[in-house]
């Protein structure tokens, strides 16, 4: 698959603060790529960097097979985490202001938004000021703003910040259409249930250092334990656990269920699982037999945690 984004050892620094340190990742066409890391890893200064609006010191960043240039702008979405809407301004007059900005006619501008202010139900806000909306609704405004030129590339930058419940699920469900629609997306949070849902890569910056990067499927199975949840009923426990003792290493665990069953996690080792399942159902009824696959929270925490 072709990378839309290419970032090749690039170093940012601010005195003597080095906030990117030979940072290299690459970002496949038509995927959403997670870019993760605690506060201070450097993800803002990268994003920063390949919207242009800081340069590196040193590296280089290929965009669509070209080194990034000036007019590359308008090929790009950035929805930043501080939002950077006119507030005394009217949505529609800012909207069709921005939209121009990225290289589009008014007409074709006006045609986008009325498309995008339907999709979202919001045609009644085209004469409200920013400053009369909540800060879920400026989002919306500011997403519509992000997406409408139809760029290569877009960077959400904590993107569901401030949407309730229904409104953080209608955007996501944008952002997998705009993806199946040939988008490429990159997206910036903290918030590891939503890497789970959308990504399909991630990357993981820390201390300036990329230290983690690859398809999730893939980072997963380098981070999986061999390990299974097990919740077994038996009239004789103890027979139970001095069976699997011998082969297996064994500890307490918690999930939820409607049975009052033994819950353990047991790590197989060079075993099998249907090794385990043979010795588990010898000495009792398994309810529960689950495969204990890292999260992405389980993997920024162990990682960032080293």
């Amino acid at each position: 698959m072709r990378n839309i984004l290419e970032v090749n050892k690039v170093v940012k620094q601010y005195g003597d603060y080095t906030a990117l340190n030979e940072v290299s990742i690459t970002v496949p066409k038509g995927s959403i790529y997670g870019l993760l890391g605690p506060n201070g890893a450097g993800k803002t200064s990268l994003i920063r960097i390949i919207n242009q609006i800081t340069m590196p010191d040193s590296g280089e960043i290929i965009l669509d097979g070209e080194k990034l240039q000036s007019n590359h702008v308008q090929y790009i979405g950035y929805m930043p985490e501080e939002r950077g809407l006119y507030k005394s301004m009217k949505v529609g007059e800012q909207c069709l202001y921005l939209a121009q900005m990225k290289g589009l006619s008014k007409a074709e501008a006006k045609k986008q938004l009325e498309y995008w202010f339907e999709r979202l139900e919001i045609q009644g806000w085209w004469n409200k000021k920013i400053q009369e909306l909540s800060k879920g609704m400026a989002q919306k405004i500011q997403f519509v703003v992000c997406v409408l030129h139809k760029p290569k590339l877009l960077i959400f930058d904590e993107p569901f910040s401030g949407f309730d419940p229904v409104n953080a699920n209608l955007i996501k469900d944008e952002i997998l259409a705009l993806r199946e629609q040939g988008s490429t997306i990159i997206f910036s949070t903290h918030r590891m249930e939503s890497v789970e849902e959308l990504c399909d890569h991630i990357a993981l910056l820390h201390k300036s250092n990329k230290l983690i990067e690859g398809r999730l499927d893939d980072v997963k199975k380098k981070y999986r334990t061999n390990s299974f949840e097990v919740g077994i009923l038996s009239d004789n426990i103890e027979g139970l656990m001095y069976d699997i003792t011998q082969k297996f290493t064994v500890g307490q665990t918690n999930f939820k269920s409607l049975n009052d069953e033994l819950k353990l996690e047991i790590q197989l080792g060079n075993a099998t699982p249907n090794e385990l399942l043979h010795i588990l159902t010898q000495r009792g009824q398994v309810t529960h037999f689950v495969e204990k696959i890292p999260s992405v929270n389980d993997i920024f925490i162990q990682t960032v945690s080293k």
